[in-house]
């Protein structure tokens, strides 16, 4: 249920910067003018600020720098995804957050965001930097009707839908998938994703999308360490990017490209996710857990799987490795 306050918030969102009077609000929301100015006392508290103008009412100037469910709901424009959020401002993980939401039943489309993680990681337990209030740390519970052994294939279902949000938001750059989940400017590290699954022998009950996106840090918020092989949307684009359009942008892209896989299978996201690869026809090298490959990478199966060329011909199949591109 909506609380006041939100409902506040979405008439000033809505008003695209059009003066609101106190006692309209009051009128449609069947409240007094007393517990409007007290809604409108917290949602400052929140970070929104307000101009009193004479006679007309309280404008909204500047939003939250919050990435709040109402802020990404006034963009939102999926029929599933995105239409219950979880927000936090301080988390360990959102994957484990929806972990727990699964088994209490979320449903499909559920969205966990959270300003700040404390313990935030990638692929092979990795950490992941969570700055707060810099870029966008969030997991997305699906539950599409697909076999566990198709679960890994929305690792690049997700990476072309976040490719396709970054292009919509972003016109001074293109970014590129490498496989098998970063995203890539100019060769430095934007995003990250990480997709775990909860199934059982053959049915998968929910995908956790987990994506990590650095959006409005500046190269002082990196650590030393990843400075020189880590960037951000809005270094690249030199702007500040709007972090609420963003997520709405990408799950809206998210749900479109899940449907499509459900519907269609792998065949039309495989052929969106090679055209934006850096990998293919690129000289790899590949370190999994057992070997070392080096050679072309020249395609992935049907199965979302890297298929490389190695120096004598000999064709490899990869599933899971570390890949650095020559």
């Amino acid at each position: 249920m909506t609380s006041i306050k939100d409902k506040i918030l979405q008439r000033f969102l809505a008003a695209a910067g059009e003066p609101i009077s106190g006692q309209q609000l009051a009128d449609e929301l069947l409240v007094s003018r007393t517990a409007i100015w007290k809604h409108m006392q917290a949602l400052q508290q929140d970070g929104y600020t307000f101009e009193v103008i004479k006679k007309k009412g309280y404008k909204l100037i500047a939003k939250s720098n919050r990435l709040d469910e109402m802020q990404i709901a006034a963009h939102l424009k999926t029929a599933c995804y995105g239409q219950k959020i979880y927000h936090f401002d301080e988390v360990e993980s959102t994957q484990i957050v929806a972990h727990e939401l699964i088994r209490n039943g979320a449903a499909d489309g559920t969205v966990v965001i959270a300003e700040k993680q404390t313990a935030g990681r990638g692929r092979m337990q990795r950490p992941w930097d969570s700055a707060e209030g810099q870029g966008v740390w969030m997991t997305t519970i699906i539950r599409p009707n697909i076999l566990p052994h198709q679960a890994p294939q929305f690792t690049l279902v997700a990476a072309v839908a976040l490719t396709h949000a970054i292009s919509e938001v972003c016109q001074n750059f293109k970014p590129a998938i490498k496989w098998p989940n970063d995203i890539l400017i100019d060769g430095k590290k934007c995003v990250g994703i990480l997709t775990e699954m909860v199934a059982e022998a053959d049915r998968i009950q929910a995908l956790l999308i987990g994506t990590g996106i650095n959006v409005n840090q500046q190269p002082e918020d990196f650590s030393q360490e990843v400075r020189g092989v880590a960037t951000s949307l809005a270094i690249e684009e030199g702007r500040k990017i709007d972090r609420a359009l963003f997520v709405a942008k990408y799950l809206g892209h998210l749900e479109q490209l899940s449907d499509i896989y459900v519907k269609e299978g792998f065949a039309p996201i495989k052929t969106l996710w090679e055209a934006a690869s850096n990998t293919i026809g690129k000289h790899v090298r590949a370190t999994t857990l057992r070997e070392i490959i080096e050679g072309q990478a020249i395609g992935i199966t049907e199965a979302g799987v890297l298929e490389i060329r190695t120096a004598n011909g000999e064709i490899k199949s990869v599933y899971s490795a570390d890949i650095e591109i020559q």
